[in-house]
């Protein structure tokens, strides 16, 4: 139960994430529905229909065809939103913590350097070949 909650709720999040909506959803079949419209009437394909209701031909398209501009409003994905949500925690600190800077000459480093104490590398098996 607990994967098909997670799963759901993946896909709820992803659909939302690309700016898809219930109702752009239930506004495909309108969508098919001109399609097909497009087809028979202006012999367009699905890349040719897409272009001019989303892509580089919607402007020229809206110009010459103003008696289908109801059926273009039903159609999905068709809704500008530009809302962003922002959410800011802002913790209330008291102020004098930040008036003295103190600066200190001793450092402690949190690093050091030990020579290798091992027998194998004193004897020279971890060193580069030699040429003969």
């Amino acid at each position: 139960m607990s994967k098909l909650f997670s799963i759901s709720f993946s896909l709820i999040i992803l659909t939302q994430s690309f700016g898809m909506s219930i109702s752009d959803i239930s506004q495909i079949d309108e969508f098919i529905e001109h399609a097909q419209f497009h087809s028979e009437q202006y012999g367009d394909n699905v890349f040719v229909f897409i272009s001019k209701h989303y892509g580089e031909l919607k402007k020229d398209h809206n110009k010459e065809h103003q008696e289908e501009k109801e059926d273009h409003e039903q159609l999905p994905f068709q809704h500008q939103s530009s809302i962003s949500t922002v959410i800011a925690f802002i913790f209330n600190s008291p102020k004098e913590d930040f008036k003295i800077a103190e600066f200190s000459e001793f450092r402690t480093h949190n690093f050091f350097y030990q020579e290798p104490t091992s027998s194998l590398h004193s004897k020279g098996l971890f060193q580069p070949p030699r040429q003969s």
